[in-house]
């Protein structure tokens, strides 16, 4: 693995970690932010892996799900997770009030931690 990619994964780990001390403390909308953000890096260690980057956050998950889900390397509901967790980052992010619930912050946490943990696998089995 590149010392690029494992910056990105060991930023995704620390993302996941301020995800669960914002959760601890209430803040659910960042919290589903800072997952969001472990999933991303997550993915952009992926692509990076393949010799690709992307400028948009819309291009990586195009991209994740054509060159990696439909491909039959990830199961599909990696995509939809990943979405999720898209729009629940908008939600955290954007709305003046917070309307991500703490089962959501959780949830999304859970999440991004299994995309973590496929990306890592899939990362070490092919280098």
């Amino acid at each position: 693995m590149t010392p690029e990619c494992e910056a990105l994964l060991t930023a995704a780990d620390d993302k996941l970690r301020a995800a669960e001390l914002l959760r601890d403390s209430g803040l659910n909308g960042d919290a589903a932010s800072r997952a969001y953000y472990a999933a991303f890096h997550a993915i952009s260690a992926l692509h990076l892996a393949a010799g690709n980057t992307f400028s948009s956050h819309a291009q990586l998950i195009g991209r994740f799900n054509k060159d990696y889900v439909r491909t039959g390397i990830f199961v599909p509901s990696l995509t939809r997770i990943l979405t999720r967790l898209f729009e629940d980052r908008q939600l955290g992010d954007y709305e003046p009030i917070s309307t991500v619930t703490s089962e959501q912050a959780q949830q999304d946490i859970a999440d991004a931690h299994e995309i973590i943990k496929a990306v890592r696998t899939h990362i070490s089995q092919s280098t």
